[in-house]
């Protein structure tokens, strides 16, 4: 299937020195170390693709890591256009036939179905039609009729100063609308597993997964940190935790870029979250453990500080991504495990939803102890929350947990009460 590749674009000119042409560094352009390219199932460049992301970084139109988040949606399109066996310049003239039509459905089955989320959905169609934009502005695409309708959206807002405005938004008849599901979701739209299927997850990958899954697993749902904070952690940083003055149990591990060493954080939040003495051992152990040490032979001399290394001894996650492609194929191949033991508990469950479940379990904790205020700012710094409300969504998640448990129970009673009633009758 098709596939994203990483290179270091160092932007050159031709120049003609002796009747000889060489490449020369173009002075005012900056080098980019991680630029994503699009390689189809035979090993062939998608030439389009790859330009346009490659001239929006070179034109500095966008930030790099917006460039990838746009890749990774023409990434799924192209690996539907191998899976479909379609040309992305197919438009005939039935519209029901057209390449982006029959792809916007698949999109669609794919929200419906829960496989990706609803903003997810509007983003991958949204990069999708900027890219045919840029085709036909660059004349790479040209069409007999048109490729979608285009629509003119009024958006009415009022200024910071209390006055009415109004903005024009240009979409297309292919927009796939952002309509999220109806419920309470926590950060990232998350939600929490419970802790006996927090129990169960971890088992099952210390029988089942890699030593490295099931170590960062465990840190995140005992830690709450982000799988790009995991996975950069440096050996430093676990050597220099400091240990809680009021809990010899509990250490404090510093992360962020002001930490020495640093450790990569969203937002660039600098803090220091918690690390149990047990998990602070075992990654000391993990450090000098022969199965690290041959990853550690494989690695560069930038990576070799990295608690986790993959078997080939690069890191999990690579520049500014917070996404590890290493880590959600472990965690895919645990869930295929699992089914087929018929282990319902990784059913949905994806690594980020162990930093859910911490913050959760850690409000529980706190808010009958401390009360809002106090629990707020504990969770708050644990977290590394860059406001406070992103931390309330967890406060009124928890608070309004024994409520939802009191109604499932009262509708279970009446449930049941009826289906007893109901039985009787039919015995009279």
């Amino acid at each position: 299937m098709a596939r994203l590749r990483y290179i270091r674009l160092s932007p050159h000119r031709p120049a003609v020195v002796d009747g000889n042409v060489e490449w020369r560094p173009v002075i005012n352009q900056i080098e980019h170390p991680r630029i994503p390219v699009l390689v189809w199932e035979n090993a062939g460049p998608w030439r389009e693709a790859n330009l346009w992301a490659m001239q929006r970084v070179m034109e500095r139109e966008v930030h790099p890591d917006t460039v990838r988040a746009n890749m990774n949606s023409l990434l799924m399109y192209a690996r539907w256009l191998e899976e479909t066996d379609t040309s992305w310049w197919d438009f005939p003239v039935k519209k029901a036939d057209r390449c982006l039509v029959r792809f916007r459905g698949f999109v669609i089955k794919m929200r419906d179905a829960d496989t990706i989320a609803p903003s997810t959905a509007s983003q991958r169609m949204r990069d999708v039609i900027n890219f045919y934009r840029w085709l036909q502005a660059s004349s790479f695409l040209k069409s007999s009729w048109p490729l979608w309708q285009e629509r003119t959206i009024n958006i009415r807002f009022v200024s910071s100063v209390g006055f009415e405005r109004t903005m024009s938004v240009q979409t297309t008849d292919l927009h796939i609308p952002n309509r999220k599901s109806i419920g309470e979701k926590l950060e990232d739209g998350l939600l929490p597993v419970s802790a006996d299927d927090r129990d169960q997850i971890i088992s099952f990958v210390h029988s089942n997964g890699s030593w490295e899954l099931y170590l960062l697993l465990t840190l995140g749902f005992y830690t709450g940190m982000r799988i790009g904070t995991l996975c950069d952690l440096k050996i430093d940083t676990i050597r220099n935790a400091t240990p809680e003055p009021l809990n010899p149990n509990m250490y404090r591990i510093a992360v962020g870029p002001g930490a020495r060493p640093s450790v990569k954080t969203k937002f660039g939040v600098t803090g220091s979250p918690w690390i149990t003495a047990e998990h602070r051992d075992l990654l000391l152990r993990y450090i000098v453990s022969p199965r690290r040490q041959v990853r550690v032979k494989k690695a560069t001399a930038d990576s070799k500080n990295l608690v986790f290394l993959t078997k080939n001894g690069n890191p999990y996650v690579s520049g500014d991504s917070e996404r590890s492609s290493a880590i959600n194929v472990e965690v895919y191949t645990m869930r295929r495990k699992a089914a087929a033991q018929r282990l319902k508990v990784f059913q949905g469950f994806y690594f980020h939803r162990s930093r859910a479940t911490f913050a959760t379990q850690l409000t529980s904790i706190l808010l009958p102890i401390a009360g809002v205020a106090p629990t707020l700012g504990v969770v708050m710094e644990a977290m590394l929350h860059k406001d406070e409300m992103t931390t309330l969504k967890y406060i009124k998640f928890v608070q309004r947990s024994p409520m939802k448990e009191a109604m499932a129970n009262e509708f279970t009673k009446a449930f049941m009460g009826a289906i007893e009633a109901k039985d009787q009758t039919d015995e009279g």
